[in-house]
């Protein structure tokens, strides 16, 4: 037997852990460095959805039901498929309008409607607690079970003192972990850094103990490994005994669908989901990442239920062990006492998970919509206190007590009649009634608060009747006659077969007729009025909410305020400090000096209200806010004369922006194009200095050596020869310059006469190595050939690739060092291309002139000044290649010189 004392330590050290990381988290927001600001993260803290009815219920529903445990997470998949339009809107519509709770999203939808907001409260209240009683049941079942070890027995309730009964204890220490990291601050809209991290890390734990239960019990069954389950299934009896697992029977089509939909509505409806999947959402991106990982862990959570089912009907024929229990149970049978305290861990994180969210999350309500608008009444007639916020985190403390405490009345006194699974059930159709108001809400303009109203109410009361009252019954609360006949014995009015319907499931029953009331009414009783002036405002708000990357809608405001009682409301609930830091915040965007600057004008109003709407909920927030404001009231028709005005102001300030963005544009090609302008000037400039001083030279060696010729013609033969020949290469020197720019400009222009013809790259460079051959050899250079043997065939312009290769080999005889200079050219075939390269050993060409040394006129530096040339001859060859088809290009090699390659396509007939 395992000790009560060892396993209470193992728990206490388990939540303290929990603690640690919380605090841990805590820290680090606090130090601006948040640990839950991660989408995997966020997706993990949604699992909060697996309870003690996952860990443990699924496999009680499956032996029952063969496969009708998988509705329960169908409903959330499908639902996850549409987080991209309905969870979407409901995150930009909460992040804008500081949202803190589902009963608060209700409620902002229509109007801010308090009456509206307390109304969801209690539903909430009301709904959740069987299933929070379910968690405690789930604990203490578990608690008993392993304190049994190695025997395996029935839980038994037994009238314990308080402090002896384990699921007291547990409650007690989940209330103290709620309220130490769920109400640190007011502003229930900011996120619960260390709450949100330790619900993740449950998440990893209660799969953990699932996968490692189901592995054990599934390798067994195959008889891989020494467990002796593979002896189960030698059992004479076994058939028998699986039946309803080997040979399901499909429950009947209204059931799959009803629990499917009460799954997939639950995921966004329950209290702990809305406030971990949009409360607590730090950035919206986070959605994309949950839409696949959510689905992904229900499926793993669920991967060995079927198998741990055949293992526990197997091994506990004719009822010796509750099936819900048979994830514990079956470790203890098999004398593994490690693997069954991870489940009790894990049934425990699964558990404690659920009930701290669920409590922060009603406490928040029950604060805000229950308890402040009562003390909002009481304070019409005597002096508020001075510190309102420290007033609230008390009664949220209070209200995670009471709801805690509620939830282990209920499972004492009456959680004993249900499986867990239909305990779940019950409170997943109490919170299905949020959804007319809330999906209707995000995409009907038309509802109104008295229809979400009546919605609710009848929908209430039906899941009152046919499901909350035979729950009663069945604890012995009421007498079982009520569930069979109806007041005074009016069949057509029996709670489980109401209106004669007959023969259903009692959850499909009460979800059909509950909804169907909840529906209908919403439906009619909104269309007996148009929305009025805050409703059209808030429908325009929510509707319209992916239309723009954040909602904003311009205040329907119209009276007279001052900022000074506005700041001070504000002060007393949020603390002197962290207001005026808002206030000046908010005067700083809208370009004010301070806070004492700003007007009192609707945008002031309706921030105030927002900061307010984040610690007291938007309907309570917007009762304050009348206080200190005289607002007057407006009309419909008002209203829509703001909207179609506001409306044409975007539209007008949109149309400017676009203009001004379109004029910010022209500005920047106008710069561009002017710097590209005085670039060019200044290359020009260079050009015509370059050009100039190039004529110039030959020029001037012409007219020197002519007017010595010319005044001395008695020189002698041998010298005249000499002047001679220097006149004619000054000549040819000046007549290849003016060429240059001649043919640049033909090519250009697209005036270049081309005489294309099928030739071979060899015969290029041979003719071209024979042009610059003297050149080469006056500098002492050597040079190198690697060409292939066969032709080389490009379809191209002869002579002017002759140019090209003649410029690459003199730019490489320029740059390369007399004597010790070495040039090499390759060419070589590269997939259906021709690769030439001519390299030199010479200073090599800065990375960052790479580009340059192909643009007109550009020259790189050698030893701090220019070589000789106009730098045409490069971008000459560039316009050349890149007519032909092919590519040129420069390479550095560091230490070893520069290389010039270009390429070009091999013709046809040669590939």
């Amino acid at each position: 037997m395992i000790s009560a004392p060892f396993i209470v330590g193992v728990s206490c050290l388990y939540l303290s852990l929990l603690f640690a990381i919380a605090y841990w988290a805590d820290r680090r927001a606090d130090r601006g460095r948040s640990v839950i600001a991660h989408p995997t993260v966020y997706a993990l803290s949604l699992a909060v959805y697996c309870t003690a009815w996952t860990f443990y219920g699924s496999v009680g529903r499956a032996t029952e039901n063969g496969i009708g445990f998988l509705p329960i997470y169908i409903g959330p998949t499908l639902m996850a498929l549409l987080w991209g339009s309905v969870m979407l809107k409901m995150v930009r519509v909460s992040k804008s309008e500081r949202i803190t709770s589902i009963a608060d999203f209700i409620a902002s939808r229509y109007g801010k409607s308090q009456a509206l907001a307390g109304l969801v409260t209690l539903i909430a209240v009301i709904g959740v607690v069987p299933y929070i009683s379910l968690q405690l049941k789930a604990v203490s079942w578990s608690f008993t079970i392993l304190h049994e070890y190695p025997l395996v027995r029935m839980p038994e309730q037994t009238s314990l003192p308080l402090w002896h009964d384990n699921a007291f204890v547990v409650t007690l220490l989940l209330a103290v972990f709620a309220v130490l990291f769920g109400t640190r601050q007011l502003d229930a809209s900011e996120r619960h850094e260390g709450m949100v991290a330790a619900i993740a890390f449950e998440s990893i734990v209660k799969l953990v103990a699932f996968l490692a239960v189901g592995l054990f019990v599934t390798l067994g069954l195959l008889g891989l490994g020494d467990t002796g389950l593979d002896r189960l299934t030698t059992h004479p009896d076994i058939a028998e005994t699986l039946g309803p697992l080997l040979a399901p029977s499909v429950s009947p089509f209204q059931d799959w669908f009803a629990i499917t939909l009460l799954a997939g509505l639950a995921i966004i409806l329950l209290p702990r989901q809305f406030q971990m999947g949009v409360v607590e959402i730090s950035d919206e991106s986070h959605l994309r990442r949950a839409i696949w990982l959510f689905p992904l862990y229900l499926l793993l959570i669920n991967l060995f239920v079927v198998p741990i089912a055949i293992a526990g009907l197997s091994l506990f024929p004719n009822g010796q062990a509750d099936a819900d229990t048979f994830m514990l149970t079956l470790p203890i049978a098999f004398q593994q006492p490690w693997l069954a305290l991870l489940v009790f861990i894990g049934g425990l994180s699964a558990a404690t998970g659920m009930v701290i969210v669920e409590s922060i999350a009603l406490s928040t309500m029950v604060s805000n919509d229950l308890v402040l608008p009562m003390l909002m009444r009481l304070w019409r007639r005597r002096t508020p206190p001075a510190d309102l916020g420290r007033l609230l985190l008390n009664v949220r403390r209070g209200a995670i007590m009471g709801i805690l405490l509620l939830g282990y009345l209920y499972y004492h006194f009456a959680g004993e009649a249900y499986a867990l699974v239909s305990i779940g059930l019950i409170s997943f159709v109490a919170v299905a009634q949020f959804a007319p108001a809330l999906i209707g809400g995000l995409y009907w303009r038309g509802g109104t608060r008295e229809g979400a109203l009546a919605g609710l109410s009848a929908g209430f009361l039906v899941w009152i009747y046919t499901l909350l009252l035979p729950s009663f019954a069945r604890s012995g609360w009421l007498p079982t006659a009520f569930m069979e006949s109806g007041p005074g014995g009016l069949d057509i009015l029996a709670p489980l077969a109401l209106f004669g319907l007959e023969g259903w499931n009692s959850i499909t029953h009460g979800l059909f007729w509950s909804l169907s009331a909840n529906i209908g009414a919403f439906l009619l009783v909104s269309s007996l009025r148009e929305p009025n002036a805050a409703e059209t405002r808030q429908a325009r708000l929510f509707v319209d909410a992916l239309r723009q990357r954040q909602p904003t809608s311009a205040p329907l405001w119209r009276g007279s305020a001052e900022v000074r009682k506005l700041t001070a409301m504000a002060e007393r609930f949020l603390g002197i400090k962290r207001t005026r830091e808002a206030f000046a915040r908010f005067a700083e965007g809208r370009g004010f000096e301070s806070s004492d600057a700003l007007p009192a004008d609707a945008e002031t109003v309706s921030f105030a209200e927002t900061l307010l709407s984040g610690a007291i909920g938007s309907s309570s927030a917007r009762v304050m806010v009348a206080s200190v404001t005289e607002e007057e009231t407006l009309g419909l028709a008002e209203v829509l004369d703001i909207l179609d005005e506001a409306s044409q102001i975007r539209a007008y300030s949109h149309e400017l922006e676009q203009k001004s963005q379109a004029l910010e544009e022209a500005t920047g090609e106008l710069r561009a194009a002017n710097l590209r302008l005085q670039e060019l000037d200044r290359m020009k400039d260079d050009f015509m200095s370059s050009v100039t001083h190039e004529l110039r030279t030959p020029l001037s060696s012409i007219r020197a050596f002519s007017e010595i010729l010319f005044d001395d013609p008695k020189i002698p033969l041998d010298r005249r020869r000499h002047f001679l020949g220097i006149l004619v290469s000054e000549t040819e020197r000046l007549s290849r310059l003016v060429n240059q720019v001649l043919d640049l400009a033909k090519i250009e222009s697209g005036h270049a006469d081309w005489k294309n013809e099928t030739l071979d790259l060899r015969e290029v460079v041979e003719q071209a190595v024979a042009a610059t051959q003297q050149l080469i050899a006056e500098r002492g250079i050597h040079l190198e050939r690697e060409v292939p043997s066969g032709p080389a065939l490009v379809w191209g312009d002869r002579d002017r690739l002759i140019q090209v290769m003649v410029n690459l080999l003199s730019n490489a005889a320029k740059f390369a060092p007399n004597v010790s200079g070495l040039i090499r050219i390759r060419l070589a075939a590269a997939e259906d291309l021709w690769h030439l390269c001519v390299a030199d050993n010479g200073p090599g060409i800065a990375e960052t002139d790479l580009e340059l040394v192909f643009e007109k006129f550009r020259q790189t530096q050698v030893g701090g000044s220019k070589p000789a040339g106009t730098g045409l001859g490069l971008p000459i060859s560039r316009q050349i290649v890149d007519h032909l088809g092919g590519r040129i290009w420069a390479e550095d090699r560091p230490g070893k010189g520069a290389n010039l390659c270009f390429e070009l396509p091999r013709y046809p007939a040669d590939t």
